[in-house]
């Protein structure tokens, strides 16, 4: 089997984006994958954190995952810091990465926005810290966003040049595939049709999270944004309405079907009979992940144990893959 490898930020409860888009697939991927899993807390702290939350939104993540359903039996599930591999080989490829390649990066100039004077270095250096992230398992296939392809082409990048540099042009590192499971889920803001739904967004209203209870996820549905107009019966109704598009595509994604599809059942109704029946996809989907959710944090120490064996196996992997890219550099080994 093929090694995936995929990480999530602990930067806040999971939104229903989170799940639809990642997560949700992650789940499928277990079956016919080596998985490995990890709650990215390295890089959370790229940007400005609370350190007294840090901690607890890491198990919350990991709990969140759990829940959706990633088995830490069958899948490696840890936390990031806890292999300290990951910064060994990042800095490897720090000094592999040329400042030209990063100067690109989208993301950077997105997030660092008229800023980017005043952001961190470790904002800047992100990519290499993704890169090591990946080759330290020697994973061969990463399921991205839209967002993420420029990264995991510069991944790509970086493996071939230390290949290069210090391998003779053996293949040392793999070549990483992105995985595509078919149309994308994409899950926009329910205030806004336009932006992406966030956990940082600042307003709650703005998002389902995947611990919303059944009254909340009822509240948020039934003030999201919409249009006067009707359902359309055919997708090419919803050209111009980002509100009526997110809504029907989150339908889409909960049934495994498509626009067209949610279409032929409820086109022609007006939004108040579909976000009903919206709302309860949603409490009957999310519900058992929210309880299973809240079991999980309620044993702290349970959480913890299945991390560290997590980490015990990512690092059984990484270490011996890190020391030859240490020793292929050239470092003293006493």
């Amino acid at each position: 089997m093929q090694r995936i490898f995929s990480g999530i930020q602990p930067t806040g409860i999971p939104t229903l984006g989170n799940y639809l888009g990642a997560v949700r697939n992650w789940v499928k991927l277990q079956h016919d994958h080596d998985c490995i899993y990890c709650v990215v807390d390295l890089h959370a702290i790229t940007v400005a954190h609370d350190p007294k939350a840090l901690a607890q939104a890491t198990r919350e993540m990991a709990a969140a995952l759990i829940a959706s359903g990633i088995d830490p039996k069958h899948s490696i599930l840890f936390h990031q810091s806890a292999v300290h591999a990951h910064v060994r080989l990042s800095w490897i490829f720090e000094c592999v990465v040329r400042i030209g390649w990063l100067n690109r990066m989208t993301q950077f100039k997105d997030k660092a926005g008229k800023d980017r004077e005043n952001v961190s270095a470790g904002l800047y250096t992100y990519p290499a810290l993704m890169a090591a992230d990946i080759l330290a398992y020697h994973a061969t296939r990463v399921p991205v966003g839209d967002d993420q392809r420029q990264h995991l082409e510069l991944a790509n990048d970086v493996a071939q040049k230390f290949n290069f540099d210090f391998c003779g042009g053996e293949p040392f590192f793999p070549v990483i595939e992105p995985v595509i499971m078919g149309p994308a889920a994409r899950v926009m803001s329910l205030r806004d049709g336009t932006k992406k739904m966030s956990k940082s967004d600042p307003s709650d209203q703005s998002r389902i999270s995947l611990t919303d209870d059944a009254d909340t996820i009822a509240l948020k549905i039934r003030r999201a944004k919409t249009d006067p107009e009707p359902l359309p019966g055919e997708p090419a109704g919803l050209e111009g309405r980002p509100e009526a598009r997110n809504l029907v595509g989150i339908y889409a994604a909960l049934t495994d079907s498509d626009h067209a599809g949610v279409l032929r059942e409820h086109g022609g109704q007006g939004f108040g009979a579909f976000k009903g029946a919206l709302t309860e996809l949603l409490v009957d989907k999310l519900s058992p992940i929210a309880g299973e959710m809240r079991r999980l944090l309620a044993d702290p120490a349970t959480m913890d144990a299945i991390l560290r064996d997590g980490a015990r196996q990512a690092e059984a992997i990484a270490e011996p893959i890190v020391k030859k890219a240490e020793d292929l550099v050239g470092f003293l080994r006493v």
